[in-house]
This record gives structure tokens, C-alpha cells and sequence, in this order.
């Protein structure tokens, strides 16, 4: 069978999880969006600032959970040292490979990132995806959106989409000998179709939405030139702050 990853992502979709028994590494995207026994889960991976700052304060807690850091949340630790002290045993590994076709690390999405190091890092031969809802449907609603606050806007959600699904489809042309296996209830992908990928149909009915086209559809693979999200000064600032640090250590 080879090794099996679950990868469960916050959109709608993501309960078909609960359908069955699913074998093999679990994997969340920041917060499970149902309860997740920690025993049951590898870890969950974190790529944003806006989620270290939640779990600063204490919004969000995660710490029953093994944490993957992508780049800036490593970046977030080596400025916040008494929080790293805190939480460096949840820590259980930084993964901050950005591949050249994302651009940067903010257009590198949580589940980006969690698909990538699976297949990377560990191998994978097969991912299932659960709630990915963007990759086949004009639909960025995510479980996480009730405890952070996100730009819901149609022009922002086309933005991202347009970043985002280009990379979803480069990062399953990386990869050829893993299977990418979405669970969902309809097979009309927004990105090119590779042999490496199919989709586990459900019988849920396909909703208004669903049946309806959008400007979003990019299956033809072009997509538009992408539109890197700029760092905002604080961000800059920590990025800067960040490569002082590691120079004086080289």
C-alpha cells in the first residue's frame, strides 16, 4: 500500500473524513475543524504570523498537537524567545521550503505546505485531501475563518485562487509517483487534470454555487501572471530582524 497520508484542510468538505476509518499519517491544517484525538494525529502545520499571534494571546490553543512551522512562524519564534521557551516542546520540526513556482512564503498556503512536506520530507505514494473545497470550487469559506479574521471579499478571494491554484497544480506536477486523492463531491477540477490525481466522489447533490460557472476556473492551466502579496512593514521588519540574526551566526 505504500505510505498513506490524510491531510485534512478547514473548507466544507472536510467532514467525508468522518465517513470512514482512515489509515495511514494524519496531517491537519492549523486547527482540526472537528476534534481530532492527539493521538491519532502526526502533527499540524502552521505557515502564518496571524496564527502565532492567536496562540500569543491564547484564542487558539494547539499545544495537545505536534507542531510543523513552516517560514515565517520560525521567523515569529526566533523574534518571540520567551514564546519559543514556552512552546518549543510543541515543536516538532520546522519545514520551510518554499519551492521557486510559489514566489514567496505568503503565497505558500498552509495546505500547500502540508501536501509538500508530505510528499517531500516523507515520500507520501498517496495523499488524500479533505476539504481543499478552492481546488474545485469558487469556495474559500474555511473552519478557521470563526476564530481568525480573513478578507472574504470576492476580489480578494480571486486573488487568491489565483495564486494559490497554479501552485496546487505545480506542486502535483513535482511530484508524479504520488497519488493525489480529493474527497468530494464532484470531479470538475480548476486545475489541469494530471494522471496522478483523482477524486473520491461522495453522494452529496452539487449546490447553486456549485453548478454555477465563475470567473475563477483556470482548468486550462494558464491561470493569470501571478500577484505577489507584498509584506506589510511588520512583517518586513521581522523578515529583516530575522536574516541579521542568521547572518551573525554564519
Amino acid at each position: 500500500m505504500g505510505k498513506v497520508f490524510h491531510i485534512l484542510g478547514n473548507g466544507d468538505k472536510a467532514f467525508y473524513y468522518q465517513n470512514e476509518k482512515r489509515v495511514g499519517t494524519k496531517l491537519l491544517c492549523n486547527m482540526p475543524p472537528f476534534e481530532m484525538d492527539r493521538k491519532e494525529v502526526y502533527g499540524t502545520c502552521m505557515v502564518d504570523f496571524k496564527m502565532m499571534m492567536a496562540l500569543a494571546e491564547g484564542s487558539i490553543q494547539l499545544d495537545q498537537y505536534d507542531w510543523i512551522l513552516g517560514t515565517r512562524p520560525r521567523i515569529w519564534m526566533y523574534e518571540q524567545s520567551g514564546f519559543y521557551l514556552k512552546y518549543a516542546r510543541c515543536v516538532k520540526e520546522f519545514y520551510t521550503e518554499v519551492p521557486a513556482y510559489a514566489g514567496n512564503p505568503t503565497n505558500f498556503n498552509c495546505g500547500h505546505m502540508a501536501v509538500h512536506y508530505a510528499a517531500k520530507r516523507h515520500g507520501a505514494d498517496e495523499i488524500n485531501l479533505y476539504g481543499f473545497d478552492s481546488v474545485l470550487d469558487f469556495n474559500m469559506r474555511s473552519m478557521s475563518d470563526l476564530v481568525l479574521s480573513s478578507d472574504r471579499s470576492n476580489q480578494n478571494n480571486f486573488r487568491l485562487l489565483n495564486n494559490w491554484r497554479p501552485i496546487w497544480r505545480d506542486i502535483i506536477r513535482e511530484f508524479p509517483k504520488t497519488h493525489f486523492v480529493f474527497h468530494h463531491n464532484h470531479e470538475n477540477f480548476k486545475i489541469p487534470k494530471f494522471d496522478n490525481m483523482s477524486v473520491k466522489l461522495y453522494n452529496d447533490p452539487k449546490t447553486k454555487i456549485q453548478n454555477r460557472e465563475d470567473e475563477s476556473d483556470i482548468s486550462d492551466g494558464r491561470g493569470l501572471p501571478a500577484q505577489e502579496v507584498p509584506m506589510n512593514r511588520a512583517e518586513r521588519r521581522r523578515q529583516e530582524a530575522y536574516e541579521r540574526k542568521k547572518a551573525k551566526k554564519v
